[in-house]
């Protein structure tokens, strides 16, 4: 489990790097300000996360389950997070219907959100 976390944290970084720059140097000339504002907070949300998975596999002290479960919940939650606001903002340039996805964004964040209290409620509940 713990290899699988760090490649799926190196992963997701490494497509953060990615995307950041293509926001930065190809989207510049196609995007409002505010629509790459947007962008980039799919982009640093991204990259937190890629980095919780990393601290993530360094925890010895939690359960295979609950790692798992952090981990599920993290994934899932960038996919839907950063990626619903990757395709919003920038729904002007394709054809993609934003009204499909409008809940993705708020249901990310919220298993983004139980992934850190998991892990918050977990620690807390230990002695030591």
């Amino acid at each position: 489990m713990k290899r699988r976390i760090v490649l799926t944290g190196a992963f997701i970084g490494m497509v953060a790097i990615i995307l950041g720059a293509f926001g930065a140097h190809l989207l510049k000339k196609y995007l409002s300000v505010d629509q790459l504002n947007t962008f980039e907070v799919g982009v640093r949300y991204q990259m937190y996360h890629a980095l919780f998975l990393l601290f993530l596999s360094t925890r010895k002290e939690l359960a295979e389950k609950t790692i798992k479960a952090i981990y599920n919940l993290v994934v899932a939650g960038v996919i839907l997070f950063s990626g619903s606001i990757y395709l919003l903002s920038t729904k002007d340039l394709t054809v993609f219907d934003s009204k499909i996805i409008v809940f993705a964004t708020p249901l990310g964040g919220f298993l983004l959100i139980i992934a850190w209290a998991l892990l918050f409620f977990t620690i807390l509940r230990r002695k030591s």
